[in-house]
């Protein structure tokens, strides 16, 4: 691996006293690197923050701004994702030649073993949870890292040249790469987003593509051929492409045909599995499910492990999140579901007849699409929360009168297992935050769940 920067004995500066930051300084501290730590809250409690994280117990801790001195000793700076790039202070220790890393490349630096890394817009989370079960099948030590929830940099002290690592990439961890390699990469999708970050699409476009930059023309990056972007990328990349498609056959790659996913090699073409037979549902699980087989064929894992696990692998929690099935009726909870755009999703996953809950926090989100992608699949919407009028007019609007108004979520529940017949679904998708009825998404959908599995 090349690395070039050599850090024994050098003086770090870790920007961001978040989670990220605390897993930086912490793996710092323990290859045995002089810390200083930054922040830009001149509010922040250090008392409190250095009970929660000891690691920074003995370490100078400068908050609000920094001046020109605090930079003098310093070799390296550290960012938390959440800074961006083209702040003042970023631009002040550049301005210094002091190298600027993120996250990403510290856990790189230190980690041993092949990566495998995965980004796009939407869908990495389930993807990078699916590549990490496939890969956790067949190799002995797999780490699943990144945006998913578990910082690179906290398990990279103890990777072996035999770990294999897996990890979600987002676009904010991209910027500040620079030797970080992975021998297996993969983009998803782009899509507008974070625009208020990188200011043109353009620059979000190169961002998301520049995780290809240090791999070799033997490496692979799988592409999603169906994303114009990305099909233009493909002819470019420096490196071996792997595409997949959820509306056409290739003569190499992954594609959708019918109900079955196919894996080709020069017109010659294996069935990799019956979508039918998965637990996640929709045309962009399914290309979740081929871009995750794309990663574990290009390193390696042979074709019986990866169709083991696909049929096991359930939905990550709340995102189309198969609960159980009573009398005949199958209870979906999609609570991650906070917006249309998402919830869309939700309904064009459902294969059956639904039963559909919505409603919640008002975010003045306009819910017309939303409506008119029911498709004729939605049987009864359900209604709950602050706005289940505003969405109950926009549903007559469009002409769409099987709507129900309920005062809670468990008597949303009560009326569609009331009426939902055999082979009929039932879907939490409220396309709406979940303020004001819950703390948070993740409550909303464990009491739906339990309260389902206890009817």
């Amino acid at each position: 691996m090349d690395k070039k920067l050599d850090l024994t004995g050098k003086k770090v500066l870790v920007v961001g006293s978040g989670i990220s930051g605390v897993a930086a300084a912490e793996l710092l501290k323990k290859k045995g690197n002089e810390i200083l730590l930054f922040d830009g809250n001149k509010e922040l409690d250090v008392e409190a923050l250095k009970k929660k994280a000891p690691v920074f117990s003995d370490v100078e801790i400068i908050l609000g701004t920094l001046k020109d001195g605090d930079l003098e000793q310093v070799d390296l700076a550290v960012l938390s994702p959440g800074v961006p790039t083209d702040s003042p202070m970023v631009e002040q220790i550049g301005e210094k030649d002091i190298p600027i890393w993120g996250e990403i490349e510290l856990a790189y630096y230190f980690a041993k073993g092949p990566v495998a890394a995965i980004t796009g817009t939407n869908g990495k989370t389930t993807t990078t949870a699916l590549t990490g079960e496939i890969m956790s099948n067949y190799f002995k030590d797999v780490r699943v890292v990144g945006n998913i929830g578990i910082p690179y940099t906290s398990v990279a002290a103890d990777t072996t040249e035999e770990t294999v690592t897996v990890a979600e990439i987002s676009s904010f961890q991209l910027e500040t790469i620079h030797e970080f390699h992975p021998r297996v990469s993969a983009i998803l999708n782009i899509t507008p987003d974070h625009l208020n970050r990188h200011h043109t699409m353009e620059c979000y476009i190169r961002t998301k593509e520049s995780i290809t930059k240090n791999q070799s023309p033997e490496e692979v990056c799988v592409l999603n051929y169906e994303d114009t972007v990305l099909r233009a990328f493909g002819e470019e990349a420096g490196c071996k492409v792997l595409f997949f498609s959820s509306a056409g056959r290739l003569d190499t790659g992954l594609y959708l045909e019918g109900e079955s996913i196919y894996y080709a090699v020069s017109g010659r073409a294996e069935k990799v599995i019956d979508v039918n037979e998965l637990n996640i549902l929709g045309i962009h699980n399914y290309e979740n499910v081929m871009a995750a087989t794309g990663i574990a064929l290009s390193m390696g894992v042979p074709m019986e492990k990866i169709r083991e696990t696909l049929k096991v692998f359930q939905a990550v929690e709340h995102r189309i999140e198969y609960v159980t099935e009573i009398n005949g009726v199958r209870y979906y909870n999609d609570s991650k579901g906070t917006n249309p755009d998402a919830a869309i999703k939700g309904i064009q996953a459902m294969n059956r007849p639904t039963y559909l809950i919505g409603g919640g926090y008002d975010k003045q989100s306009e819910y017309d699409e939303w409506i008119e992608s029911f498709d004729g699949k939605v049987k009864k919407l359900v209604l709950i929360g602050q706005t289940r009028e505003k969405i109950a007019e926009c549903a007559k609007a469009h002409g769409f009168s099987e709507v129900v108004l309920c005062d809670s979520l468990e008597e949303a529940i009560d009326v569609c297992h009331e009426n939902a017949k055999s082979g009929e679904a039932v879907l939490l998708s409220p396309a709406c935050a979940s303020w004001g009825m819950f703390k948070n998404y993740e409550e909303r959908g464990r009491i739906f769940k339990e309260y389902v599995r206890n009817l």
